[in-house]
């Protein structure tokens, strides 16, 4: 943990100091904004920033977004002034610490921005089996590239193998080249000089600069445009890089770990791909498996996740009942550890009382299921199941039906007794969604196609649109998470929603964690 103190606190940053350093941390300081700023525009960085309240938080954090820096920023101040402390907050600090500084509240900050759901919870065989795998390679320097579907948990098991390797003591530098824009990637990644273009108000050193002699992680990788490839192959191969506007290259060391949610082999194929920078890379391979490949994990991540939200809300002890757990060991799982998380959000917040019954477990559509997987859905009796009931919702409601299987049924992938959508003999509309009351009314009498026939008088480019944007909707926005399940690579989802966009379509805003560098 690296944290960077800006501004004087009257003495007691010292005290401070000594806290973090005592819990772990490296601890540096600055006194006024720019200080930091240059700070952070060099190698040296930091995890998070400990600000004085007096300072001009708003222009600091303005300043961060404008240079693309993305780090927590933590208020500081001495006593309990609430008007400093909402002002900080609304600049957009993410807490604001009093001071003098109390330990235990200082160590609470530093293990909630550590934390970061960096531990890997699991038990069953195929992962306890890929963590040995990854534990084995992590004490070379081989680079190492990380391959699993969306969610199962890729950074997580990079931060594992630098844990585990001889470079624990130096950075863990991560960036995601599929939330980057392109002309913005080479610049993230090799740093430029004062004034190499526009908006280059300082000198500011690229994540291989930061990461090293430490760990560089290239998240989804298989996004980056051939023409930066090209660039990355040869810092790989010289150790050198080369800042935009600058003429002297820069020697680093830094040990490459790789992650794709897509078929690199087959990218390579397509001529999407650099072959010379597949085999550079993919020295050691780790293959993370599904959820649905593990599914002894599901119980133990569920209660994971549960107990977290439930303190992270302040609403004491919640345990699944047999039927919620029944629901979530059927369910297709098509987002992973992520999906499972967001879900036991959700079931912590909809759940009444101690226990967090079926009713709570909101979970996605069939339109989302693997081929040939299990499927629930959100039950009928659910809080939130009749309001997406009736034309463009997910899932109807359905009051006939059961919450969950009995115990010992098998729920099959057709709608049905044992599933969870549309009344047994119902079809599904357009892209899995509800059918309007008249093609649901339809399907219901046996009438065949009644989904294909509501495309019929539609262009291709009107479908298009719509699937997209449905697609982005659930997804809350998250561009990458979209372009996965569509199958489309995140530079033609943003080409086709600025096209939307300019023919004055409403497109769903960038997710909370793509926002930043959207």
């Amino acid at each position: 943990m690296r944290l960077l103190i800006v501004g004087t606190l009257e003495g007691y940053i010292t005290a401070a100091g000594k806290i973090a350093m005592k819990r772990g941390a490296k601890v540096s300081h600055t006194d006024s904004i720019e200080g930091a700023l240059t700070a952070l525009r060099a190698a040296a960085g930091a995890d998070l920033v400990m600000i004085d309240v007096k300072l001009d938080i708003a222009t600091f954090i303005d300043s961060l977004k404008s240079e693309r820096i993305t780090i927590p920023v933590v208020a500081c101040g001495i006593g309990t002034d609430a008007a400093a402390a909402v002002r900080a907050i609304r600049a957009g600090a993410k807490e604001y610490l009093p001071l003098p500084p109390n330990a235990e509240l200082i160590a609470a900050v530093l293990e909630a921005v550590a934390e970061e759901s960096h531990s890997i919870v699991c038990s069953d065989p195929a992962m306890l089996a890929t963590l040995r795998l990854a534990e084995q390679v992590a004490p070379s320097d081989a680079s190492v590239m990380i391959t699993g579907e969306s969610g199962t948990g890729k950074e997580l098991m990079a931060r594992f193998i630098h844990r585990k390797s001889r470079r624990s003591g130096e950075p863990f530098v991560a960036v995601n080249c599929a939330a980057i824009p392109e002309n913005l990637l080479e610049s993230e990644l090799f740093g430029h000089e004062k004034g190499a273009f526009t908006g280059a108000v300082a000198r500011r050193l690229g994540k291989f600069e930061e990461a090293n002699n430490g760990t560089l992680l290239l998240d989804e990788l298989s996004e980056m445009h051939p023409r930066l490839q090209a660039k990355l192959l040869r810092a790989i191969q010289e150790k050198e890089i080369d800042r935009i506007g600058s003429s002297q290259p820069v020697r680093v060391n830094v040990r490459l770990i790789a992650t794709s949610n897509r078929n690199l082999e087959a990218e390579v194929r397509s001529g999407n791909f650099r072959e010379d920078l597949y085999f550079r890379l993919n020295v050691f391979s780790v293959a993370i498996p599904s959820l649905r490949e593990r599914p002894a994990d599901i119980p133990m991540i569920a209660e994971h996740f549960l107990k977290k939200y439930a303190e992270a809300n302040g609403l004491g002890d919640k345990r699944l009942t047999e039927d919620a757990m029944l629901m979530l060991k059927t369910h297709h799982w098509r987002g992973n550890v992520r999906e499972l998380e967001n879900t036991m959000h959700r079931a912590v917040l909809l759940s009444r009382g101690e226990e967090v019954g079926p009713e709570a477990i909101m979970l996605t559509s069939k339109m989302l299921a693997p081929e040939g997987s299990a499927q629930a859905s959100i039950p009928a009796d659910s809080p939130v199941a009749n309001p997406f009931a009736g034309p463009g919702g997910t899932v109807p409601a359905a009051a006939s039906q059961p919450a969950v299987p009995p115990q010992g049924a098998v729920p099959n992938s057709s709608y049905g007794a044992t599933s969870y959508g549309p009344p047994k003999g119902g079809k599904p509309g357009p892209y899995g969604m509800a059918a309007n009351s008249s093609a649901a009314a339809a399907a219901n009498a046996g009438t065949s196609g009644a989904g294909l026939a509501a495309l019929i008088g539609r262009t291709v480019a009107d479908v298009e649109r719509d699937l997209i944007l449905e697609t982005l909707t659930h997804c809350l926005g998250n561009r990458t998470h979209a372009a996965n399940i569509l199958g489309i690579s995140i530079r033609t989802l943003r080409n086709k929603l600025k096209q939307y966009g300019d023919e004055g379509r409403s497109v769903p805003t960038p997710g909370n964690d793509e926002r930043a560098t959207a």
